[in-house]
């Protein structure tokens, strides 16, 4: 059950329609997502659940970013590096 949740998770974060999200969001899910605990795959998939573009400026320090995203989690997403092969 949870490999299928990671699996979807993968798939959901590398096909956001936004490209540069896409290379974010599904680069770190695809490095990380199996070594997440059960707390932090929760909060990627609510993170998911928002606009490409709000999580893209969020990232970008565009646009302030509210306390309930304001996790390691997401400190972690914003210090990945995507390989752009």
């Amino acid at each position: 059950m949870r490999e299928t949740r990671i699996k979807r998770l993968i798939h959901r974060a590398n096909y956001r329609g936004f490209k540069e999200a896409d290379l974010i969001l599904g680069g770190f899910a695809k490095a990380h997502a199996r070594s997440l605990n059960d707390e932090e795959l929760d909060q990627l998939e609510t993170l998911l659940a928002e606009k490409d573009h709000d999580i893209y400026d969020w990232i970008c320090g565009v646009q302030a970013l509210p306390k309930s995203f304001d996790t390691p989690l997401f400190a972690r997403v914003c210090a990945f590096k995507p390989e752009l092969n």
